[in-house]
């Protein structure tokens, strides 16, 4: 079992957006906490309670806790959000919407392992990751942005949809693929951006899955 926590937008409950990340290492500690003791008293600053008990837990102990956090590289909230994966969680999943950025952003969370003394090798990642099989590689990405855009809003530009996407035919998914992996990636999750969500998984099962490893 593993859960994963991100940082929503607080403010349709009343919060501030500044106050995401915050929330996020305070509500993170708070889970640790409950699930693995009895009776739990904390304070924080956005939450304060007594003799708190929740039950059942997670059969796993210690629960898998992973973040999924991609700042792009150079900006401002990238270290500390980069560090709080090292410090807080027990894996990080992330997407790559510019080229390299999964290998940048894995480089300095290894960093950070390392600051904290914990295992660099024992540290799991992921990258959250699209597919889409066409003979037609621009038809392939021109469809994988409409997805996205329909299921997040047009926040997507096609370069980010196509560093984001293994488009194209199979060869040329399997070759984007192991990109990833040579980034740094350990594993992939892939989302299917078509809309033939039947023939596109068998086709991905069949024709490019067996030749990622090879």
């Amino acid at each position: 079992m593993a859960c994963g926590l991100t940082g929503l937008s607080t403010s349709a409950f009343g919060g501030a957006d500044r106050e995401r990340a915050t929330r996020l290492e305070e509500n993170i500690r708070i889970c640790r906490r409950l699930w693995s003791e009895e009776n739990v008293a904390f304070q924080g600053a956005f939450h304060t309670f007594e003799d708190v008990t929740v039950l059942p837990r997670p059969l796993q102990e210690p629960c898998s806790l992973w973040i999924a956090s991609n700042p792009r590289p150079g900006s401002k909230v990238t270290e500390r959000a980069l560090r709080r994966v090292a410090l807080l969680a027990d894996g990080w999943m992330t997407v790559r919407m510019i080229p390299k950025t999964f290998a940048a952003n894995g480089s300095k969370i290894q960093e950070f392992l390392q600051e904290e003394g914990r295992d660099r090798d024992a540290f799991p990642n992921m990258a959250y990751h699209n597919i889409n099989i066409n003979p037609d590689r621009q038809a392939a990405l021109k469809e994988s942005k409409r997805f996205p855009d329909a299921y997040y809003g047009p926040v997507f530009t096609p370069d980010m949809v196509e560093s984001w996407t293994a488009a194209g035919t199979p060869q040329q998914c399997v070759a984007h693929l192991r990109e990833l992996a040579r980034e740094g990636a350990q594993a992939i999750t892939l989302r299917i951006t078509g809309w033939d969500q039947k023939g596109q998984y068998q086709r991905m099962v069949n024709e490019v899955l067996p030749d990622v490893n090879g």
